[in-house]
């Protein structure tokens, strides 16, 4: 991850000292709720740097965390924005201990839409959170701090929760990044409930790398949250290169304010231009499944997690917060169970609509309203602000929002990448294509090795194989010079791969990719005769799982060893064609 602070430094005692700077320059006292004394925080530092030289490994060394005021911090208070609801933490939540172990220091605690309810980031006794770039404007909700700590510069990551869309929608009000993975990935451990069934710890951050090296540092299963869930056997790890990527219709699009829907559609012409096959799609069942959160029987999980202590009537409840949780409180067991059979069967819908495609774009949110106009109507604006973000945790889906082309007056303008469950690199991979990014972050690191080296290296017959199981190129290989490689009487024609003895062969050209336990069985379990699967030594020291052939059928083979691989191998026949036929 990068290690630049707020004005550039690199040792994390700079970076803290800058951060405080400009949390004075700024003046927005109505981010944070608890912000520790600089002091404390310069010494955590201090200890950062010296664990560094001690020659510790840190991943996120010196990275500026602003947390967001609904999950636990040891020795901070926890308020959930409401001041009679306040507890100390006595344990630190699993995703932030992740995050400190890894070398990052918490600045403190960020204000929110009260008990993680609402999109607007004004519902709050701590005050309303202004735009970082317009404080006439909203910030978005709930995870409203955290998002503004990033987007003023202070902090280098701004953790959140979301249920409804809290970690994506003020992304898209700021031009940052904002990672939504797979309910569970990231444990939920510590963190206050909203719909606990259905809440996310998110992270924000400037740009795409940093997002997701935080969400990958935080990720794993966790024993103290009984909804954690490990990344699965069969995690697609890498987007294909030919990405078919859906968009809404524009009937879909009704919601949209006219800059938006403009900016949407320039948006999805860049899209085009990286190299993906944009295809429209009907995703009116996404949307009636989004008026569940708050509109079925769903609402009731609110209830269940705070219903109770707001039923004591405290003095510091945000009135439309009260009325959306306490009404919550009258869901009858029958309809629950109703809308959760609706789910269900919305779910599978949602999956035969995505069949073929690879990730769903859709505009993060509608609009950008002012706090005026939220204070005059905050619930059917907080509405129209989750049009496109609140079916995503219902329906198990996984989504990271970026900036999208600025709208026609400058103003920021985000979108969503929208993936099946586990598909979250995916998503990772066509949001860096989009953004243009020189590398690609890696948020699923699991997997194991596995060479090629015929039919299924990059534009040969087989490759598709590697791309539907989702494999990941891991760069160019050559073998130590024990093989020797021959040609295949088979359809499609393919290479047979032989070790012969240290000396008795040749450094033989082949690609590395990274598959998926799953996937590398299911290629063992359908491996035609006479290949293999076996261990290959590769020139570099490594042993790796790769193809290879049976000796009898490789005696019986032409040996092509002396071509340099099996693509040279192509060219010269190809070649020999050519000439054949010019004579």
């Amino acid at each position: 991850m990068s290690t630049g602070g707020p004005d550039g430094s690199a040792l994390p005692t700079a970076r803290v000292t800058a951060a405080y700077r400009r949390i004075a320059e700024v003046d927005r006292p109505e981010v944070w709720i608890t912000l520790r004394p600089e002091s404390e925080v310069a010494a955590e530092a201090a200890a950062v740097e010296q664990r560094l030289a001690d020659g510790a490994s840190l991943a996120l060394a010196g990275v500026l965390v602003a947390v967001k005021d609904n999950i636990d911090v040891a020795g901070l208070p926890t308020t959930a924005a409401c001041p009679e609801f306040a507890y100390t933490a006595e344990v630190t939540a699993a995703a932030i201990e992740r995050l400190v172990a890894a070398g990052a220091i918490v600045l403190g605690k960020t204000n929110l839409d009260q008990f993680a309810t609402g999109l607007v980031g004004t519902r709050s006794p701590y005050g309303a959170v202004r735009n970082a770039h317009d404080p006439t404007l909203i910030s978005g909700g709930s995870s409203s701090g955290s998002a503004v700590a990033v987007a003023l510069g202070i902090a280098d990551l701004g953790i959140g929760t979301d249920t409804a869309g809290s970690g994506r929608v003020p992304a898209a009000l700021h031009g940052i990044v904002g990672v939504k993975a797979t309910l569970g990935v990231i444990p939920a451990h510590g963190v206050v409930p909203a719909c606990a069934d259905y809440d996310a710890v998110t992270v924000f951050a400037r740009d795409l790398a940093n997002a997701v090296a935080a969400a990958a540092v935080m990720s794993g299963p966790e024993p103290r949250d009984p909804r954690s869930r490990a990344w699965p056997a069969d995690v697609r790890l890498a987007a294909p290169l030919a990405a078919r990527i859906a968009i809404p219709r524009t009937a879909d699009l009704a919601a949209l304010s006219g800059p938006y829907r403009e900016a949407f559609a320039r948006t999805a012409a860049v899209v085009a231009d990286s190299g993906a096959t944009i295809e429209e799609v009907d995703i009116s069942v996404l949307l009636d499944a989004a008026l569940l959160l708050y509109d079925g029987a769903i609402v009731a999980e609110r209830y269940a997690a705070v219903g109770t202590f707001l039923d004591t009537a405290p003095a510091g409840a945000d009135p439309t917060v009260a009325a959306i949780i306490e009404s919550a409180g009258a869901t009858s067991g029958p309809a629950f169970a109703a809308d959760l059979d609706t789910l269900a069967r919305t779910r599978a819908s949602a999956a035969e609509l995505l069949i073929g495609f690879d990730a769903l774009l859709l505009p993060t949110t509608t609009e950008h309203p002012s706090i005026a106009a939220v204070q005059a109507d905050p619930i059917g604006i907080n509405r129209r602000l989750g049009t496109y973000t609140n079916f995503c945790n219902l329906l198990d889906m996984a989504s990271i929002a970026f900036p999208g082309e600025s709208t026609a007056a400058g103003a920021p303008f985000g979108v969503m990448l929208v993936t099946p469950a586990f598909a979250d690199q995916v998503a990772v991979d066509l949001a860096a294509r989009i953004l243009g990014a020189e590398t690609v972050p890696l948020l699923v690191d699991r997997g194991v090795d596995l060479a090629v080296f015929g039919a299924h290296l990059r534009g040969q017959p087989l490759h598709w194989q590697l791309e539907q199981l989702g494999a990941r190129f891991a760069g160019d290989i050559h073998t130590t010079d024990a093989y020797r490689l021959t040609a295949l009487d088979t359809t499609p024609p393919k290479p047979g791969l032989v070790r012969h003895g240290d000396g008795l062969g040749a450094p033989i050209p082949g690609e590395l990719f990274r598959v998926s336990e799953a996937g590398l069985g299911s290629f063992l379990a359908a491996l035609p005769a006479p290949m293999a699967l076996t261990s290959i030594e590769l020139s570099d020291g490594r042993s790796v799982i790769g193809f290879a052939c049976t000796y009898d059928a490789a005696i019986m083979a032409t040996d092509i060893t002396s071509f340099g691989g099996w693509k040279s191998y192509l060219e010269h026949g190809a070649q020999r064609a050519s000439l054949a036929m010019g004579s």
